[in-house]
């Protein structure tokens, strides 16, 4: 079985209860609060893109956070989980669903135009991929200047948890930030407050790209 395929297949089985956790931990409240704090000049005709966005908790955050892009492009490799992302989308009555897609592929194959996107939000994906493979291919389809907000697993005691969990390698910060740089200016580095469940293993690297 291929990389992609076990990655699959991985959440593919735990979708509801990593679905579940996500709730708990409030991530999309997180999300939602970093998010409304920048300007993305997002408007009626900016197309968005979550990648690997798994049961929509990242796209519902963009969502909660006053964002009314023309549309916005949930892809994930996990069924499953976008099944699960297409319900959520449905029953949040604050939200126009018709407005999200919920598209299956790779993140290292994006099946989407050379400078495609006005905004790119992707968390927790680039674990699985070599980063530099990720990041390339992510700016491949985003429109010069646009913006990119990463979520990368932070090097910490929970992330080292996670990893043998999750299956998957955290990269080290200073890595992250030497190959960003290739494709995108760093505009800036967030940590959550440590209140924030999020914050024990999760940051936030907001990106523009060259």
């Amino acid at each position: 079985m291929t990389q992609k395929s076990k990655t699959q297949s991985f959440y593919d089985q735990i979708a509801d209860v990593h679905n579940l956790l996500l709730q708990i931990n409030g991530y999309r409240n997180s999300v939602t609060k970093y998010l409304k704090s920048l300007d993305l000049n997002i408007d009626e005709n900016s197309l968005v893109l979550d990648a690997g966005s798994g049961t929509g908790i990242v796209t519902l955050g963009f969502e909660d956070a006053g964002f009314r892009a023309k549309k916005t492009v949930a892809l994930d490799l996990s069924f499953n989980s976008l099944e699960i992302a297409r319900e959520q989308f449905k029953n949040d009555k604050k939200i126009d669903a018709q407005k999200i897609d919920a598209v299956q592929g790779n993140i290292l194959k994006l099946p989407f135009a050379d400078r495609a996107f006005d905004l790119v939000l992707t968390c927790g994906v680039l674990e699985y991929v070599p980063l530099d493979d990720g990041l390339r291919e992510m700016a491949r389809v985003m429109k010069p200047g646009a913006k990119l907000v990463l979520i990368p697993v932070k090097p910490s005691i929970v992330g080292s948890v996670l990893e043998i969990l999750y299956k998957f390698k955290t990269h080290p910060t200073e890595s992250v930030k030497r190959t960003a740089q290739r494709y995108f200016n760093i505009v800036d580095d967030y940590e959550f407050p440590i209140t924030e469940p999020i914050g024990w293993s999760k940051m936030i690297f907001l990106l523009e790209k060259k």
